[in-house]
This record gives C-alpha cells, structure tokens and sequence, in this order.
C-alpha cells in the first residue's frame, strides 16, 4: 500500500503493493533503484506527510502520476486500501491515461484474473463483510480482473536485482518522454487546449489527420503546442516535438538531422538511425511509422519543403496519429493540404488574461511597490495582448518605480523592444521584396484605412498589391476588419523601425518619412541625392508648412505624396517630379500643381476642399491617370474633358456645388467605371450615351436637379449601383430602365416628385428579359408613389430581397407579392396611406411597420 507526497505537483511513479509483504525486501531495494536514477517516486513510508488523511492523499498521489507500478504479491487483495487504490488506478488509466504496469511477485497472473488461491480467499473475506451482491466488492473484482490482464512481468524465483533492473530501465525510456516546459505563466493556456482537443479527437482512430497552429510571432503558438503535447502524449504510441523547425533546417543536412531526431524521439531509440540524405530519410520515416499511432509536432515551419521531409501525408503514420505544425504562414498549410477547418488562428490575449498574465511577471509575492493603473493599462494598451511583450515588459519592469515606467513607455514608443522586435521581424525578413514594400507602405501609412483605397495608392506605386495583401494576411502580419486593414501595434513598429533604421540621423535617406519635423527638415534644404520614395503627413492638428515651388522636385524618386491637416503659407503652385504616381493634398489653395515637361505617370490626383475653377489643359498629359477626386471644390465650375485621360477608372466630384455640367466626353469613356456627382445642385441634366459603355458599374447623381434620365440610360449595360436618391426634381423614368440587366441596387428615396415607375406590362416592344433581373435592392423610401402596380407582375424583379417605402405615400401593395418565391423585406414605417398589409406567406417578411395610421 502506498501513500503521500513530496511538495510537488506530479510524481513519476506511484508504487502500490502489501506494506506488511514487502516493504523491507523487494519494494525497499525497487524504491532505491528508481530513486537512485532520479525517478520520483510515490511511496508510503518516504511520502506520507502528517496531518495528511491517508486515502484521500493516496487518491490526489495516483492522479498526480505518471505511471503506475502494481505489485501483486500473495496478500495484495486482502487489504481494502489496495483495492481501494487499484480501482483508482484503473480509473485514471481509463480517464486520465495513466501508464499501468503490473509486477506479479510470486503469483500467477491467473490468480488475479479469476480470483483464486489466495486472492480468492481475500474476496471471500470482503464479501463477507459488504456482502455477497456488494457492489464495491464487484468493483474491485472488475478491477483486479482488468490489471491481471495487462502485459507486466512475473516473478516466481531467482534474482531479483535483475527483475529490478529490468523494471527500472523501462521506466526510465518511457519517463523519456517527459512533459515540456510551456510557459512561467501559462495564463489563457487551459481554455485554448479545450477547444484544440475537441478539434483533434484524439479519441478516434479512424486515419490520420494534421492540424495547424497559425498566428503572428510571439502570439503563443509554440507555448500552445506544448500544452497540447503535454496533455495528450501518453495517448500515443509515440511522440516527438521538434522545436524550431525553421531555425534548425537551414539546409538540407539539418533536414536531415531532424528526420534522425524524429524516429529517435517516436521509436524510442538507444542511439540515431543514420539518414544518409533526406529523400532516405523521407521513405525511412514513412516505412517505420506507417504502422505507429503517433503525436508529431512540428514548430514554426516556414517552407514546405520541411513539412515534406517530415511528415508529407498523413498516411505516412498509423490510424489516430496526429501531427501539429505551428506556422505564421497559413498558406503553407493550405498547400500542405491541411483543410481550413483544422486551422486554428491563435489570437492574442483577451483583456483580463492579459491583465492577469502581466500582473504575475510585474508583481512578485515580494514586491511592496504599488504602480498607478493609468501605467498598467498604457503597458497593456502597447503589448495588445501579445503574451510575448507582456512577459518581456513584465519581466522588465518587475521591481520598477513609476518614474521608471513612464520612461520605459516613452521610450518603447519610439524605439521598439529588441526582443521582441526580433521574434515580430522573423515574419518580416521572410517576405519577398514586393511584400515588404507593401508592408512597409501599410505600416508607415496606411494602418486602419480602407482596403479599397489602399489597394489604389500602393498598386499605383507599381506594386502587385492583390497577391501582396493576401500574403501579409497569410503571415499574420495584417489583419482584415470589415474591410479595414488592421495591424498589431508592435508589428507596426517594428515596420517604422526597419524605415528608421536605413538612416536614423538623417531622413532624407530614408524611404519613407511620415513625421512633421522630418519632412520640414527634407523640405527645407538642399537634399543632393535624396532617396525618399514616399512622404505621408497628417497631423491630428492643422498646421502651417512652408513649401517652396521646387522643394518636391530636389526628391527625383518621390512615387507617393499625400498630405493632410496642413496649410502651405506659400500661396502658389508647387512643383512634383514627373515620377510621382499618387498626389494628394485636400485643401491646398487655389493652384493646381505643376510637372516639368514630358510624360507624367501620375495615376491618382485628390485635390478635395480647394479653390481650383477649373482643370488646366495640362491635364491632357496625364494619360495614365485613373483616379481623380475634386470632391468639395466648391469653385470647380466645368468637369474635366474625360477624352484627356483615357485610362482614369473614378471620377469623384461630390459636393462641387457649382459645377455646372457632367461633361459629354462621358458618354465615350469606355474605361470609367464609378462617376460620382452626389451633391452637385448645378448638374441638370445626363448626358445623352448613343453607344453602349461596358466600363460604367457606379453612378452616384444624389442631390442633383436633374429633372429626367435619357432614354439611352440603356447603354450603360454594366451598371451596377444607381443612387438618385433625394434628386427632388426627377419627375419620371424611362421605360428604357427595365433594360439595366445588372444592376442590383437602384436608390430613388426622397425623390419627392416622382410619382410613378413605368408599368412593365405596356413595354411589349421591350425583349422578354428585360426586366431589371438582377435587382436586388430598390428604394422609394420619401417618394409620392400611390401604387407599385410595377411589382404585381411577378417576371419583374424576380430577385429582389429589399424594398424600402418608409414614409412614401403608397396606399396599398399588390396582393401578387405572395407569389413571389424570394425574400422580400419591406420597411413601410411612416406609410399614413397605406390601408392594407396583405397576409403574407411565412418566406416573406414586414419590418418596421410603426405608424401606418390608416
């Protein structure tokens, strides 16, 4: 019978035997043999503390262990603790997977089993006293009969120094595959390993399968690899872990070696298998555990050629084998084949577990100073939940004052961590030149803006900015958030400081500058070979800037330029080098800027809230121009002659409140596709289009006086999104509108002279489908219609999912809207005419139907 414990919290070994059988002769001699090649061993005599309660101690000493060690010895049975203990045994070997190993000393194995001889006779015994039916009798029977079945060893006579020997050494090969060390403080670590073994399914043996682990560097992937390892590895036949796999497999040697430590780590080997290369190494490690169920987990892999030297297909190892690969790269894993369901994002900490963590590396049990929670929260908000900056700071600031961490901040804010940054820099170093620009780009400028936009500034800097985004977001590097790229605080640091670094005393040879002082010392000198690609400024307050005419051209390789919040006191144009591809400046003053003669590759120009009357006939050479916004130029009388600029794509001229006319050459420009006039009260009318345009997906006349669309609207066939919405003056549409067969979302709220819609069923000249097929969203919400005949014959608008008739004057709806197959939403609020809502069937939905009052 053994008992307590040691101030540890796991054992080894948990001996459990008959003290009055052997405790002074084989038992003694095992426990000194296992002691003394440093196995921590559960035993009665050397565990057992005072004041413990010796069963519930007995029962805490089994769960704490590792593997189990049953002597079976003549009187074993007659001691209820060791019954007792021995169904605790087997119950956490069941539930727990503790390793179980029988000795049956002096007995047969048979004895146990069925309950004979001696052990026969304790049973009897214990029956007597519970009771012939007793079920604790009846579980420890159950008990007795599942260990006596287990594969251990027998011992009738001889030596037993050698029985020892033999026992000793297997305990020591499978202690070999010892638990890893996770973290100091592995806070938030439990609920993640919850989650992954529901996704594992470690209790199924039905083939192998492989899981991923992504995530930015130092969110914690490897730290969770390791809880799981730990949890799960007695499961498995075999296991190994392979730490660092991008730092250890430089070339293919060290492939190699790490083929050899796998099957030496899984088979349990005495010494390496020698690989003489790796595609031996490949068919050595398919062959010797195709038949093995086994945990494999492969960490920080960054190149598939290691993932196909290690572990190449899942059929490579037995049924129920798992192997992890932690990666920052999760397209890796798509190639690998590892389907998306069995990728886990490790995300950061949430607030409280990052409070918590901080909280333990900062606050030690000695530690008397107190820290304001203003600081405590700035080092939360500056690590966002990265446990690896939690636990640097942490560890940092341990034992600091408070005039220590504020300087520590400051600092930190300007000049990342080196740590840190070096983990974050990993991601960054491993990317391909068009990559890193982008990311650099996104760091320096574009952190938290619309993906669109971005999309259009970099890609016009002649970067691959489609495939460029999709592989940050594939490395962890940037996030997507309702279409606004986000990116880690620190990981943006860590781009500003690559910049930074090119030249920390001088900004004029760095490649991007983004601080006020750092362009007004590049501005305000003579550069000579100045290397500044992009300059980006926006003060959070307005502020005055001196730029003379010329400063921009001294800057030869300037691509990008955008400036905001800021006023240059010099009133007249700038010059720009004729390589910049994106300008943009809102607010400044009256001029348009000017280039040196010869072809300019300017693709974006937003100019938005100037005083510019006009686009000078310079513009005509800007024939790479796609984007230009003039939006809020309120003394911007004509639209530019689109002819002049044949590639431009979007046209944004909102609230420009005095321009007078939307330019004829619209008509002609076969590659716009957005045209945005919203709020140009002038604009009266839509030019005539004779021909069909293929380009234009986007029209936006909100707020304009026009008083009718032409009858060739029809020649827009890739219209998309129509916005005439509050154009108080449109009276009526054309019947030709029924011809927009892709147009999806058509906006006529608050268009309050508009008292009709063509009536579908008088178009008999129009092609059977001509219906405005595609619409999916129709708003007349504010319009004076009393009727929507248009919607009782069912072939039009068969896919629309949303009308909208808040505050209209409809006074009824058709009843054929039950025949109708598809969603309908309909937001009827403020409807005071509307009589009657008919019974619709349950696919068809009413919202917002308040304050119908007749």
């Amino acid at each position: 019978m053994a008992s307590s414990s040691k101030p540890k919290s796991n054992y080894e070994v948990f001996l459990s035997f008959r003290g009055t059988d052997l405790r002074n002769t084989f038992l003694g001699h095992l426990y000194k043999a296992l002691h003394h090649n440093g196995i921590y061993t559960f035993i009665d005599s050397e565990e057992l503390r005072k004041g413990d309660q010796t069963l519930p101690a007995l029962m805490k000493a089994i769960e704490e262990s590792f593997v189990a060690i049953i002597v079976f010895s003549k009187d074993y049975a007659s001691s209820r603790w060791c019954l007792e203990e021995l169904m605790k045994i087997m119950e956490c070997k069941e539930q727990k997977h503790l390793t179980v190993l029988p000795v049956f000393y002096k007995v047969d194995p048979r004895e146990v089993r069925q309950g004979s001889k001696s052990y026969g006779k304790a049973l009897a015994k214990h029956e007597s006293k519970f009771g012939k039916d007793s079920e604790k009798v009846e579980r420890w029977k159950k008990a007795l009969f599942d260990a006596g079945s287990l594969s251990g060893w027998h011992f009738k006579d001889g030596d037993e120094s050698e029985l020892i020997e033999r026992i000793v050494k297997e305990i020591s090969t499978l202690l070999n595959r010892t638990p890893l060390h996770v973290a100091k403080h592995p806070v938030g670590i439990n609920s993640r390993v919850v989650k992954l073994k529901s996704t594992l399914n470690v209790e199924s043996d039905d083939g192998a399968f492989m899981m991923g682990l992504w995530g930015k560097g130092g969110i914690g992937k490897t730290s969770l690899a390791k809880a799981i390892y730990n949890d799960i590895f007695r499961q498995f036949e075999g296991s190994a872990f392979l730490a660092n796999v991008r730092e250890t497999s430089k070339g293919c040697k060290d492939l190699v070696a790490l083929q050899e430590k796998l099957l030496l780590e899984i088979l349990i080997l005495k010494q390496r298998l020698v690989v003489s290369n790796v595609d031996a190494g490949t068919n050595l490690v398919r062959d010797r555990l195709c038949c093995k169920k086994v945990l494999l987990i492969l960490d920080d892999v960054d190149d598939l050629r290691q993932l196909n030297a290690l572990a190449g297909e899942g059929k490579w190892f037995g049924n129920g084998s798992r192997i992890i690969i932690t990666t920052r790269d999760k397209h890796l894993l798509t190639c690998h084949g590892i389907d998306q369901d069995h990728v886990y994002e490790v995300k950061a900490l949430e607030d409280n577990e990052a409070r918590e963590l901080l909280s333990k590396h900062v606050f030690q049990t000695h530690q008397k100073l107190k820290i304001r929670t203003d600081l405590v929260d700035s080092v939360l908000n500056y690590a966002k939940g990265l446990p690896l900056a939690i636990e640097v700071l942490g560890s940092f600031l341990c034992g600091r004052r408070e005039h220590e961490w504020k300087s520590t901040l400051k600092k930190f804010s300007k000049i990342p961590h080196k740590t840190i940054n070096n983990v974050l820099k990993i991601s960054y170093d491993g990317l391909e030149d068009n990559e890193k620009e982008i990311f650099l780009h996104i760091a320096c400028f574009f952190k938290g803006q619309d993906s669109q936009y971005i999309k259009k500034v970099i890609d016009s800097c002649d970067f691959e900015i489609t495939i460029g985004l999709e592989i940050l977001l594939e490395r962890s590097l940037i996030s997507m958030e309702n279409g606004i790229v986000e990116m880690h605080d620190l990981i943006q640091l860590m781009g500003m400081d690559i910049v930074n670094q090119e030249c920390r005393d001088d900004p004029w040879r760095r490649s991007r500058l983004w601080l006020y002082d750092d362009v007004l010392d590049v501005l305000s000198r003579d550069m000579g070979d100045c290397v500044v690609k992009a300059i980006v400024l926006e003060p959070p307050e307005h502020k005055e800037i001196y730029v003379e005419p010329n400063a921009f051209t001294k800057a030869s390789r300037l691509r990008l330029l955008i400036m905001h919040n800021l006023h240059n006191s010099f009133q007249g144009p700038i010059y720009l080098p004729n390589e910049l591809r994106w300008f943009e400046w809102a607010g400044c003053a009256s001029w348009f800027p000017q280039f040196s003669s010869g072809p300019k590759k300017l693709v974006g120009i937003y100019m938005s809230k100037c005083s510019i009357t006009g686009v000078p006939k310079q513009f005509k050479d800007f024939q790479q121009l796609k984007y230009i916004n003039f939006s809020n130029c309120e003394s911007l009388v004509h639209m530019p002659d689109l002819s002049c600029t044949p590639n431009l794509e979007e046209l944004v001229l909102c609230d420009c409140k005095n321009l007078v006319e939307a330019h004829e050459s619209i008509a002609y420009h076969n590659k716009l596709q957005s045209l945005n006039l919203r709020g140009c009260r002038k604009i009266d009318n839509f030019p005539d289009i004779p021909r069909k345009l293929e380009g234009l997906k986007k029209l936006c006349l909100q707020g304009t006086t026009i008083k009718e669309l032409p009858v060739s609207i029809e020649n827009l066939v890739s219209l998309k999104i129509m916005d005439l919405s509050n154009c108080k003056n449109l009276a009526s549409l054309p019947s030709s509108i029924y011809k927009l067969q892709n147009i999806e979302l058509l906006e006529l709220a608050y268009c309050t002279n508009l008292i009709g819609f063509p009536k579908y069923e008088d178009l008999a000249y129009l092609h059977m489908n001509s219906r405005l097929s595609n619409l999916l969203y129709l708003s007349l919400g504010g319009c004076n219609l009393y009727g929507i005949e248009f919607l009782e014959n069912p072939s039009c608008f068969p896919l629309l999912q949303k009308l909208v008739l808040a505050e209209s004057s409809v006074a009824s709806l058709p009843t054929s809207i039950r025949e109708r197959d598809h969603l309908i939403i309909y937001a009827i609020s403020y409807c005071q005419e509307l009589q009657e809502i008919p019974k619709l069937p349950p696919f068809l939905k009413i919202l917002s139907a308040n304050n119908c009052e007749s």
